[in-house]
């Protein structure tokens, strides 16, 4: 693992659950859409894709033969290695069976799990109730798929501490750290040092990646880097490239992330260089 210390993964969030085309028309919402900006994104220096899929009005969604059509697409491409990542929470208000079906069925290296109930964009609720997580844990461990631990505050890290020593999540684990979103702790790097702080004491050895919603984005990425953490970009946290500007596409991000981390002097982790640092290999 030494000789991989350098290197940092980037993931690619190329569409979550809120943005649409009015927001940025080049959010990509259908199937080959979403497939072939992945494609791009590996291009550019991507090692992973974190996955959502909407339905046929292009609202958020967690229907199974989009996630189905999507993986197609994206392995269809055979030159492609890029890791997948499916979402476990394409939105609010979702039945259960719709969120573990995807992964569970289609057997992705990677699915997301989200460490706690929150209230949501000062909305509604985004509930990750105790069953739930206990079931979605245990089930991630019998389909061999690694969790990524979406955690948007502090105590979801004490939360996962818990599910670790109960056996729910299996160490060692890797962790997002989602910042910015409305109603989770804000988008800084002084939070982002108190986060890694939390995480060194409650699950030591872990991986972690970071990154930041909105006008908090670029300083979380200058920030992980530095701090020797890996990176998420994408329009599923910013369809601005910067302020005044939309972003063209998800490649760009990643573009632009691959640039930071090269004048960092590190290297961008390639998919097989982030299945050995992630426990995948």
């Amino acid at each position: 693992m030494a000789d991989l210390k350098n290197k940092r993964i980037i993931t690619v969030a190329t569409t979550g659950a809120w943005p649409k085309k009015e927001n940025n028309p080049n959010v990509p919402l259908t199937p080959a859409e979403i497939a072939e900006e992945v494609y791009a994104c590996w291009k550019a220096g991507a090692a992973v894709a974190h996955i959502h899929v909407r339905d046929k009005n292009g609202n958020a969604a967690m229907d199974y033969e989009a996630f189905v059509e999507t993986v197609r697409l994206i392995r269809a491409k055979t030159d492609c290695d890029i890791i997948l990542n499916l979402t476990t929470s394409g939105g609010v208000n979702l039945r259960e069976e719709d969120r573990l079906k995807p992964f569970s069925e289609l057997r992705p290296e990677m699915a997301s799990f989200d460490c706690g109930t929150m209230n949501w964009q000062h909305t509604t609720i985004f509930e990750n109730n105790p069953p739930f997580l206990e079931k979605l844990g245990t089930l991630m461990q019998e389909k061999g798929v690694k969790p990524e631990i979406e955690v948007f505050d502090a105590g979801m890290l004490y939360n996962a501490a818990y599910y670790i020593k109960k056996g729910v999540l299996k160490a060692p684990c890797h962790f997002q750290f989602c910042m910015g979103v409305a109603g989770g702790i804000a988008a800084s790097t002084k939070n982002l040092v108190f986060m890694k702080d939390v995480l060194d004491e409650v699950a030591p050895g872990s991986t972690w990646s970071a990154f930041g919603v909105g006008k908090g984005a670029m300083e979380i990425t200058y920030a992980a880097i530095a701090m020797g953490g890996n990176i998420r970009v994408g329009m599923e946290d910013n369809v601005m490239y910067r302020k005044g500007e939309l972003a063209e596409s998800n490649a760009q991000f990643v573009a632009r992330a691959k640039r930071i981390v090269e004048e960092f002097t590190c290297e961008v982790a390639t998919p097989a260089e982030a299945r050995e640092i992630l426990g995948l290999a």
